[in-house]
């Protein structure tokens, strides 16, 4: 394999959400410089590509990245060297869902929440992008609230009708998450119950896989091999926590957990662009600056991919021929403990980059100016 030609060809998608104010249930701390509409959203973005090189999409996230002219907003995106990703719904900020959306008891509020995922839909049409990514937190919060088997038939209900508007080439994406703000149940609780609807829905459902909605201790490169193997993988939101959905910077909390699943990526070929799977941030950047934490985080998916790309696949497959616990081991962690970011600096280089994006951004003086420039009206982001 050629490791700079795989890493050159690598695509990782930032969030147009993580460019404006975020926070916690508890507080939001607003920015200088903080984007105010979609259009600032996408300049931002596109430092980030401009400074790593591997970041050419930009996800939106439906209202909140809301406007007249998506066709128009798709333009200004390339015209900032930039595209637009994946179309994010959004069913679970309006007053109406409260017991749910989609899984609601109310077939009124099941109609205003499909509406809306049809309309994404339209919106993927006019922006030219390709998925649908889907997130429910419906749930319930104590026993007996609702029918647990009803909700399934009604989630089953809304999947089919959002799968049946797909147009050709168009996929959806469908997340899963353990736990809140549902407590007690979890309509989408983990891969297997998505795994289940999207095998039965086909090859244009698939899973997303957000690295920080988990319980502690499972073990999510197990489920990225199954998802690959499968051909159910669609993509990743990749974050990082210490104890739940904490949304920090991907690879902070755990880069050996990123190394193992990028290598579990490699190892099934998940880097192939035929097989479609979308390298995704979804972080929230409570207290770090916004572009720099989304080109760390871009660099931190790239070296645990690099890492990864140097597992010698002959000796791992040898020492686990001849079992060989130790020896396998050890191929895995060599690959792991080698220093990737010399190979990094020279590939940038050789793409006309600077060798360190981080100085690189420090130094252009672009945060500066959008501190000057951006006084006034309302910060994108959301309260708290």
């Amino acid at each position: 394999m050629d490791i700079k030609a795989t890493l050159r060809a690598q695509h990782i998608e930032t969030p147009s959400w993580a460019y404006g104010n975020s926070g916690t249930r508890f507080k939001v701390f607003a920015q200088q410089g903080v984007p105010r509409d979609p259009y600032e959203k996408l300049a931002d973005a596109a430092q980030v590509h401009a400074y790593t090189g591997i970041a050419p999409a930009v996800a939106l996230h439906i209202p909140w990245d809301k406007v007249e002219d998506y066709a128009e907003l798709s333009r200004h995106a390339r015209d900032l060297g930039v595209g637009i990703g994946a179309i994010n719904s959004n069913v679970f900020q309006d007053e109406d869902y409260k017991l749910g959306s989609v899984t609601n008891s109310d077939p009124a509020v099941r109609r205003k929440a499909l509406g809306h995922l049809l309309e994404c839909v339209d919106i993927m049409d006019a922006t030219g992008s390709d998925t649908l990514k889907l997130w429910f937190s419906d749930g319930t919060n104590y026993p007996g609230q609702d029918d647990i088997r009803a909700r399934q038939d009604r989630l089953a209900e809304a999947l089919a009708a959002v799968y049946e508007r797909l147009g050709e080439g168009q996929r959806f994406l469908l997340e899963y998450k353990l736990f809140e703000p549902a407590f007690y149940t979890t309509d989408v609780p983990d891969w297997g119950t998505a795994y289940a609807h999207c095998v039965k829905l086909g090859p244009k459902a698939q899973v997303v896989v957000d690295t920080g909605h988990h319980a502690p201790g499972v073990n999510i490169e197990f489920i990225v091999a199954f998802l690959l193997r499968e051909g159910k993988l669609g993509g990743f939101d990749f974050n990082s926590r210490f104890y739940a959905d904490d949304d920090l910077m991907v690879g902070s909390a755990d880069p050996f957990q990123l190394f193992r699943i990028m290598y579990e990526v490699v190892r099934g070929g998940g880097l192939d662009p035929a097989t479609g799977v979308a390298f995704m941030l979804d972080q929230c950047h409570n207290i770090e600056p916004k572009i720099p934490g989304q080109i760390r985080s871009v660099m931190n998916v790239q070296e645990a991919t690099a890492k990864a790309l140097l597992v010698d696949p002959g000796a791992l497959a040898a020492a686990q021929r001849e079992g060989d616990v130790l020896g396998a081991n050890a191929v895995l962690m060599d690959a792991y403990n080698t220093d990737v970011r010399p190979l990094l600096a020279g590939l940038r280089e050789e793409l006309g980059l600077a060798p360190d994006p981080m100085a690189a951004y420090a130094k252009s003086g672009y945060f500066e100016k959008i501190a000057a420039e951006r006084v006034g009206g309302q910060q994108a982001g959301w309260g708290a």
